[in-house]
């Protein structure tokens, strides 16, 4: 480990904390290619962790932990499509309090650089859009199109009283997030910069780009940082060729990277790691960990990639990074604690004991309900004569339906040529009454139907795997059949459409439904599957293990109506970490809903295991 680099001058900020500094004046500026905070010298060395992804419980365990590591910032995304989720309705409870969190932050004694977006890229679904925007065929994501920034005037009108009170916490706000690689309005950037500034953001304005898209990512009156992995000679100078005179900061160090299903849990070398820090720090600039603590993508909310081929992110968001999934210490927390205690002139907090994992064995699913049997007690079709993408579906106050599942039902006479025109987003099973037929996706768009009397159902059970976050094709990310799809070059028509959001209220209706029964030896869903969790003593974190015997082929899991995430054999992931404020003494309620091979047991184990590794190159 080259922990040998001297740094030439060792800082005390034990007097520039929020709660000592509360209500000041200056802020954080920039003066002579250094920060100063309140006129004082100061550098920023923080980290990612996203309020979102980790259980509130944990917050300030995690901020702790921040502290220990010798940090003094913290910095965090905004979810619009959390706080959004409809049109005009706002939610900032449980989970979503960014105010009080970021209260937990200043009592902690971080700072915080705030990124609001209005994108926010993170892996998460359409980068922290709402999916309703995409009920407009002409919508413009990220541009200054009437009609989206109408919806971010509306957003941040609500958004930025909550969270900015001046003299508080928020050192500094980004601007928008990484627009040097879309770059498709040169007004847009300002437009966003004034969006802040009339709603009295009076803190520094930063931007944030990758080397490539720096140049296009700018806008007068904030200051430009870099997001890399890997320093490359002169990486950091170049920042002097597009701003004379300012400090220099990494807003993201990539401390390790994210996963897609089907491909290695990656993983990044953490002397290599370490060594780059150190030669960060050694220029003087300053420091964001990206990601500090990566968390979790609980729900249907993971992103996707959309390169070469479309891949959908996994549901953890472990990262690699400085704590675990989980929020336990890695050997980078350490290496990482012995550098920054060389550069402050104070000694560290020691860090918090680790919180126990429990392995609870194994857990028996004793009955299912066949998806067939639960849409007519519990699910109303919407008739259309066109198939319907889910975003324009005539669901939740209209603003259609934004993640989950959605079912297309039409009824055929006879086999033949099934097509889908590459209409099917992301991913179909083919069903003729309750016969597996296939699957489609972006590389199977067609299927023979067999041949049969008389007329029969055929039906799409269509997933949302989780919307693009990054690149060009953000406005393409409507789900569902989005065109239509053909049988013997005739497109099909007359569709009953079934909304499968799975959402709390739904979960608990399908508690209460009948029709559950005893699972069989062998069972091929799609289907539900139930059974009970009893924790005798203080529930502790755990992680479900569903490849711990034959079956459970790909599907989400659900633990007393929290969903977890997705789950998929084909890897790399194959726990699904499950945190003890989620769970409860006595009897915890286990669903899963499996859309192939069931198994009939799942482990509790006290160790994740994310998959085989790769470093990244």
């Amino acid at each position: 480990l080259l922990i040998c680099l001297s740094f030439s001058s060792r800082f005390n900020w034990s007097e520039l904390t929020p709660l000592r500094l509360w209500g000041r004046t200056l802020g954080l500026q920039t003066e002579n290619s250094q920060f100063l905070l309140e006129g004082m010298p100061f550098r920023i060395f923080g980290g990612s962790m996203h309020y979102f992804r980790v259980p509130r419980e944990y917050w300030e365990d995690r901020m702790l932990k921040m502290k220990a590591c010798g940090l003094n910032t913290l910095t965090t995304y905004v979810p619009w499509n959390l706080h959004e989720k409809e049109r005009g309705k706002f939610d900032f409870s449980r989970n979503l309090d960014l105010e009080a969190f970021l209260s937990l932050a200043a009592k902690n004694g971080l700072w915080v650089i705030l990124r609001p977006g209005p994108y926010i890229c993170s892996e998460w679904d359409l980068g922290g859009l709402p999916s309703w925007l995409l009920q407009d065929p002409e919508m413009q994501l990220r541009t200054t199109y009437k009609g989206f920034t109408e919806a971010v005037d509306a957003y941040f009108d609500h958004l930025m009283p909550i969270v900015y009170k001046k003299g508080g916490p928020i050192i500094a706000v980004q601007v928008e997030n990484e627009y040097g690689s879309y770059a498709k309005d040169p007004n847009y950037m300002t437009y966003v910069k004034m969006a802040l500034l009339s709603r009295g953001i009076v803190e520094l304005l930063m931007t944030s780009d990758n080397k490539n898209g720096l140049s296009f990512g700018l806008v007068e009156g904030a200051l430009a940082t870099v997001n890399f992995q890997k320093l490359e000679p002169g990486l950091l100078k170049y920042l002097d060729t597009v701003q004379k005179d300012q400090p220099k900061m990494v807003m993201e160090y990539w401390t390790g990277w994210f996963d897609n299903w089907g491909g290695p849990h990656y993983v990044f070398d953490a002397d290599e790691m370490v060594n780059t820090v150190a030669s960060i720090l050694k220029t003087g600039a300053s420091i964001n960990l990206y990601m500090f603590h990566g968390g979790t993508n609980f729900g249907f909310m993971n992103g996707a990639l959309e390169a070469d081929e479309y891949k959908a992110d996994v549901t953890s968001y472990d990262y690699d990074a400085v704590l675990t999934e989980a929020g336990d210490y890695t050997s980078k927390f350490f290496k990482l604690r012995q550098l920054f205690s060389m550069i402050i002139g104070q000694p560290l907090p020691l860090p918090p004991m680790i919180e126990s994992k429990a392995s609870y064995g194994a857990i028996l699913l004793h009955q299912y309900i066949s998806l067939w049997d639960v849409l007519p007690p519990l699910l109303q079709p919407i008739k259309s004569e066109f198939p319907v993408n889910m975003e324009n579906l005539h669901l939740n106050d209209s603003v259609g339906q934004p993640y989950g599942y959605v079912l297309y039902e039409t009824v055929i006479f006879g086999g033949g040529h099934l097509h889908t025109r590459d209409h099917v987003r992301d991913r179909a099973q083919v069903f003729v009454n309750t016969m597996y037929v296939g699957e489609l996706d972006y590389n199977t768009v067609e299927l023979s139907i067999p041949e049969g009397q008389g007329f029969r159902q055929l039906r799409l059970l269509v997933e949302n795997r989780g919307r693009v976050n990054y690149g060009l094709a953000l406005n393409e990310q409507r789900k569902g059949l989005i065109g239509d799809v053909f049988l013997n070059k005739t497109p099909l028509r007359n569709f009953k459409i079934y909304s499968l959001e799975m959402k709390p209220a739904f979960m608990k209706s399908l508690q209460r439904v009948s029709g559950w029964s005893s699972v069989p030896d062998y069972f091929v869903g799609p289907a539900f599957f139930r059974g009970r969790l009893w924790i005798e003593h203080q529930p502790q974190d755990t992680f479900l293990k569903l490849q711990a015997s034959p079956g459970w082929e790909k599907g989400v899991v659900f633990v007393n109506g929290q969903n977890l995430g997705r789950y998929w054999k084909i890897g790399p992931q194959e726990t699904l970490y499950l945190p003890g404020p989620w769970l409860r003494r006595g009897g915890n309620e286990i669903v899963i809903f499996e859309e192939r091979t069931a198994g009939r047991i799942i482990q509790s184990v006290d160790i994740p295991y994310l998959g085989r590794t790769q470093y990244v190159d």
